[in-house]
């Protein structure tokens, strides 16, 4: 396997580390995880110069991936934004990547339709024999591709649904008498949104999004071999003050727990009976039963990603952010502050974030040094008082 191919999997293993650090400390640690992670990234800078919060702030083209019931109550009528995020740069890695398109249109003052568009590549992996014979090359990606409606259900609040497609491609071929193939599934979102801004655009906003609700995904034809689809609750707030005609700042919070069962404990590399019909029963569960299940057993607490962040703007042109996002160690262990700038010009925004690397030697966060970048564009104005200031 070529240099390219051993610096992705050591990015791959570097998360797996500091898991196994976590767990050091820990008689047992049994981390959730789920099938296409890429759909938990933050897709674009001005969340994610934020620490990843984006679930009560003000609407921009990209409530499509945190709360799309947040669009009736965007400022200009029809917005789309484009990113871009480098993905492991921390580790000499150049072809690997996360791209998002999306967009909305106002129906009218109360309707707005969707859709958004992720796209994750792992670049190209060449496999070769151990004298350095050639064997193939191969380009795992992934993709979800959704459209969504949102509708106000008073002045102050709103309502929203939406369906995604998803795929992943990882592996191709039969390995080991099993034959992978790429994996398809559809899931559901359903959102709600409080606007609780007065005319200045001062206030209080809060949020729920649940994301990612479908059927479990397959990368083979055993069907007791599927993987969860990392459906999500979310909850989120924010608060806006304005000091005066010049600047103002929005505090934010969001918290998120993954709706998908942690894997039974297997205390050996061994399995015993009793160990195969616990993953039986784990892989084998309804979908609901699954997101319900999610609720039982351990510190509840513990399982819940805590994402804080902050956004001062200054004539409504330049914006300046900072975050920090909090994982517990029993739960992945991910503990990273960012910051992030923008730039609005009439209808165009540029934002950009960068995340502050974190740890040393094994410990080092493979995500350090990430850097997301922007571009919005807003078309037309909105007639609509109750709405605030735009803030994308």
């Amino acid at each position: 396997m070529k240099k390219t191919a051993f610096k992705k999997l050591a990015g791959l293993l570097a998360i797996m580390v500091c898991i196994a650090n976590a767990a050091n400390a820990q008689d047992k640690i049994n981390v959730t995880t789920s099938a296409v992670p890429f759909l938990r990234i933050s897709p674009d800078a001005r969340s994610g110069g934020m620490g990843d919060v984006a679930i009560a702030t003000s609407a921009d083209p990209n409530a499509v991936f945190w709360n799309r019931a947040k669009l009736p109550f965007a400022t200009a009528p029809i917005g789309v934004s484009l990113s871009y995020t480098p993905w492991f740069k921390d580790l000499g890695i150049n072809d690997v990547f996360l791209g998002s398109a999306s967009g909305y249109y106002q129906l009218d003052e109360n309707q707005t339709l969707s859709l958004g568009f992720r796209y994750f590549s792992l670049g190209n992996i060449e496999f070769t024999r151990e004298d350095g014979t050639p064997l193939n090359s191969y380009n795992p990606r992934e993709y979800g591709l959704d459209v969504g409606y949102s509708r106000k259900l008073s002045p102050k609040s709103g309502l929203s649904v939406a369906i995604r497609y998803i795929n992943s491609k990882l592996a191709s071929g039969t390995y080991g008498g099993q034959t992978y193939k790429a994996a398809s599934a559809v899931a559901g979102d359903i959102s709600f949104y409080h606007h609780g801004l007065d005319d200045a655009g001062e206030g209080f906003n809060w949020g729920i999004a649940i994301s990612n609700l479908g059927s479990p995904i397959k990368y083979t034809s055993d069907a007791s071999q599927k993987d969860y689809l990392p459906a999500n609750l979310g909850i989120g707030a924010s608060y806006t003050h304005i000091f005066d005609e010049d600047s103002k700042i929005t505090l934010a919070i969001d918290m998120n727990k993954l709706l998908v069962p942690a894997p039974p404990f297997i205390s050996d590399d061994s399995l015993t009976s009793s160990d195969s019909a616990a993953l039986n029963k784990y892989h084998t569960q309804g979908v609901a039963s699954s997101w319900f299940s999610s609720f039982s057993g351990g510190n509840q607490l513990q399982l819940i990603d805590i994402s804080t962040g902050a956004e001062f703007w200054y004539q409504d042109q330049f914006a300046f952010r900072a975050g920090y996002f909090y994982e517990n160690p029993n739960n992945g262990n991910r503990k990273y502050f960012t910051l992030g700038a923008g730039l609005k010009y009439n209808t165009f925004g540029l934002n950009f974030s960068y995340l502050i690397p974190s740890g040393n030697g094994v410990t080092r966060l493979p995500l350090s040094n990430t850097l997301r970048f922007s571009l919005s564009v807003d078309f037309g104005t909105t007639d609509d008082d109750s709405k605030s200031p735009s803030t994308e």
